[in-house]
């Protein structure tokens, strides 16, 4: 199992770190369980950067529509999210309609979570001047620009030259972790 980065296609990038009080270790773990029993899991997350409904599912179902899965990419970060573990009870794909979450899948702390499929460890680099913002009011913006700062994930789409070789002197982004989503691709937690 794993990806190649290849010209055209989606990504969803995302720094990850410790959240609501648990180590990345231990959330990984959780996870892969999750997947394991269920078929998905929710991975948690916050702000508005990635927006369920306006920005992550229809980045998901654009790429679906030319066939092509939405893989998410993450770069491990320190991090201290210190909010209280508090467990999800139930998620919506519109902000509207309420499902309860199944017993063995547990989203805690956050306010949206992604829909993954797989889970796995994956070292690959990723050059985010060779990115650029695929919708929002950010579209065509390189991947580069936009996560200075305080910005932590993005909906990417990798350009062209995306499997040549990075200049020793590029900046790049290493990758330890990949999953898949599946539709609805991110949800709202409540």
């Amino acid at each position: 199992m794993g990806i190649e980065l290849s010209p055209g296609q989606g990504v969803l990038f995302m720094k990850v770190g410790v959240h609501a009080q648990e180590s990345l270790e231990e959330i990984i773990k959780r996870k892969k369980k999750e997947i394991d029993d269920t078929g998905m899991a929710l991975w948690g997350y916050g702000g508005n950067t990635c927006h369920p409904r306006t920005m992550v599912q229809p980045f998901a179902e654009a790429f679906a529509l030319k066939g092509q899965p939405i893989h998410l990419v993450m770069q491990k970060m320190k991090s201290k999210h210190n909010a209280a573990p508090a467990r999800a009870q139930q998620f919506s794909v519109d902000g509207k309609s309420w499902q309860d979450i199944p017993e063995k899948i547990n989203a805690l702390g956050s306010h949206y979570a992604l829909v993954l499929s797989s889970l796995y460890a994956q070292e690959l680099i990723l050059p985010p001047r060779r990115t650029v913002i695929a919708l929002g009011p950010s579209q065509g913006k390189v991947g580069a620009d936009y996560i200075r700062g305080q910005v932590d994930k993005g909906c990417f789409e990798l350009s062209r030259d995306v499997d040549i070789p990075p200049e020793p002197d590029e900046p790049v982004i290493q990758i330890s972790l990949v999953a898949e989503l599946a539709k609805p691709y991110a949800v709202f937690l409540k």
